[in-house]
């Protein structure tokens, strides 16, 4: 019975006439007449409707009283309150509680049809939000980090803990692919703000001015373009939490005003006067030492500090093997769903192939191994030709004049392809750091400086 109708009137032929009305409109309407009567389809199992229609004043008490009850269990349905007095105090305590409207008797019956719609609206669209939520908490508990290694029980019973404290930041770390996402989401859906929002940003995505743009927001005008006000990613995310993924890659001046915002529990639109509270957990995430960052003064370091409150570390699929088995298996039954397939065996080849392999590109990377030999299968059995993996553990790249050939199905991260890029150049220069630079279009500083982050050594003067 989703979509009743819940009237509390104890005027008899009011409540009578009412039902009546919104019957022939098609809804289906329950009409009591006191609050006792009501309470149990309110805070009850027995009623599962969006709309309350109530008279404010009730022979055995304020209908407030029984609105506040029900938002204390979690009631998600819109209430509009009836009265034949009209009292301020009410009507504010009425707003507080998150009332959808509040009416004064008589009222123009179009008005109410009208009120009466857009909180159906209102309603489906909290029950809709509360059911993805009860989905995304089923779907990222800390179950969902797959395996039976002593290195993941240990990440999920870390997250298990987390998931229970208020923390107010938690840096992931680990290399490319180990899953520091579905660790972010584990964190925020297992946690005391589930029912907050999630906001995630790739900080190594957006350049430096529309990032900050997107974290803090602008006013009209702020910029060429800004034709109208946005809220940034902070503000979004009030109550609930921020996923700064590849936060090392955030350019210096925007960890400053992060700062300030996370310490100020509040922010600044771009182009604006006024502070906004924000309250929000931050999840950050990086493939990158921090510290050595903070050394290098690429990162600050009272940022780290404040972020840093615990530093879960995810370890590489190199490490865990021992999972490959579970992690392959529902790897399989998940691509099969998504495209009709129906792999259901292993073959031994595979088998040896798979577990020989040292995975660089990590879980990420064995996502990708897997869906591609799923949707190129024929029959019940993996095929081994559409692995494309090495047992020498050496990425297919080729390298020809000024060509350079790097595979994209995940086997080499984003930071390897840089590095192996600069290598190329400097090879093709003569180790000459000034015309790798050139060749690369960027300063010498900016390439010594990724040289540095890569390890390479300069070893000329150019």
């Amino acid at each position: 019975m989703g979509e009743d109708l819940l009237i509390i009137e104890d005027d008899p032929m009011l409540g009578i006439d009412l039902k009546r009305q919104f019957e022939r409109g098609g809804r289906r309407t329950r009409l009591v007449r006191s609050l006792g009567e009501a309470e149990p389809f309110v805070t009850g199992p027995g009623h599962e409707g969006l709309v309350v229609l109530s008279d404010l004043h009730l022979p055995d008490g304020n209908a407030l009283d029984l609105l506040e009850r029900a938002r204390a269990e979690g009631d998600t349905r819109e209430w509009i309150f009836l009265t034949g007095f009209g009292e301020a105090p009410d009507a504010e305590r009425a707003k507080r509680l998150g009332a959808f409207d509040f009416l004064t008797k008589p009222m123009d019956r179009d008005r109410l049809d009208r009120i009466l719609s857009a909180a159906y609206r209102g309603a489906r669209a909290q029950r809709r939000l509360a059911d993805e939520t009860s989905q995304q908490q089923g779907r990222y508990s800390p179950a969902a980090f797959i395996g039976r290694s002593k290195a993941a029980a240990q990440v999920r019973d870390t997250l298990s803990r987390l998931a229970q404290a208020p923390l107010s930041g938690i840096v992931i770390v680990g290399e490319t692919g180990t899953g520091k996402g579905l660790a972010a989401r584990i964190l925020h859906h297992s946690g005391p703000r589930t029912g907050g929002p999630l906001i995630e940003v790739n900080c190594a995505a957006l350049p430096r001015e529309l990032l900050e743009s997107e974290l803090f927001g602008h006013e009209a005008g702020a910029f060429t373009g800004a034709k109208g006000s946005h809220r940034g990613l902070m503000e979004q995310a009030h109550e609930g939490a921020l996923f700064l993924d590849e936060i090392g890659e955030l350019h210096i001046d925007l960890q400053a005003k992060l700062l300030k915002a996370l310490e100020d529990k509040a922010i600044r639109r771009v182009g604006g006067e006024r502070s906004i509270p924000v309250d929000l957990q931050i999840i950050a995430a990086t493939n990158r030492n921090l510290r050595d960052l903070v050394a290098e003064k690429g990162f600050r370091e009272d940022l780290y500090h404040r972020l840093g409150v615990f530093q879960l570390e995810l370890p590489p699929l190199r490490a865990r093997k021992d999972d490959l088995d579970e992690l392959i298996a529902e790897l399989i039954r998940e691509f099969n769903v998504v495209s009709g397939k129906r792999v259901r065996r292993v073959p031994e080849a595979a088998r040896k192939l798979l577990a020989a392999y040292d995975w660089p590109g990590n879980v990420r990377e064995l996502r990708n191994v897997m869906e591609r030999s799923v949707l190129l299968s024929s029959g019940e059995e993996l095929p081994t030709e559409w692995l494309q993996i090495r047992q020498d553990n050496t990425t297919a790249m080729a390298e020809s004049g000024d060509i350079l050939r790097l595979p994209l199905d995940g086997s080499v991260s984003l930071d390897d392809m840089e590095k192996r890029i600069i290598e190329a150049a400097l090879r093709r220069d003569g180790n000459n750091v000034m015309a790798a630079a050139r060749r690369l279009g960027m300063t010498r500083e900016t390439l010594r400086y990724r040289m540095a982050r890569h390890g390479l050594r300069r070893t000329t003067t150019g």
